[in-house]
């Protein structure tokens, strides 16, 4: 770190705590040149996770998206908002600790839609039915098919 009065980059930490809000460190340091004490914040540097959709376009990805479509599908059922809220945190480590920072709208349905089946059956077949764009109900009943064969 670079001492902002004198310039060189010789320094020492004299302080060490968290922000206030939690979100990062922050470190008094003293520079052994010059003696001038001055703050820095360190923070983790999050990469944005991005949604490839399937015309192209590109969004950032939107954890409030996500559980609407969640609790589109949960609706009258009796999963709690915890489980939903639980199962889009998994989802966004597995692709943090994997370093995907890219993942296309397809592989992100398949995702949830791997986690939603062990958590409710029907709230599977709802997102299943808009994420895969059934188009009549014979699609739906192979669906229902194979999910009894599970």
């Amino acid at each position: 770190m670079r001492c902002p009065k004198c310039g060189t980059d010789e320094s020492k930490v004299v302080d060490s705590r968290s922000s206030e809000n939690n979100d990062a460190i922050r470190r008094r340091r003293e520079c052994t040149a010059c003696g001038f004490r001055y703050t820095t914040y360190e923070r983790c540097e999050e990469m944005p996770l991005i949604v490839i959709k399937r015309d192209g376009r590109k969004e950032t990805f939107e954890r409030q998206k996500l559980m609407r479509g969640l609790f589109a599908a949960t609706v009258k059922r009796n999963v709690p908002a915890e489980t939903l809220t639980g199962l889009i945190d998994d989802i966004e480590s597995e692709l943090r600790d994997g370093g995907i920072t890219e993942i296309s709208s397809i592989d992100l349905g398949s995702m949830v839609l791997r986690k939603l089946v062990k958590i409710d059956k029907v709230a599977y077949i709802r997102f299943a039915s808009v994420y895969r764009e059934f188009k009549d109900v014979d699609e739906f009943s192979e669906e229902l098919r194979s999910l009894a064969n599970e």
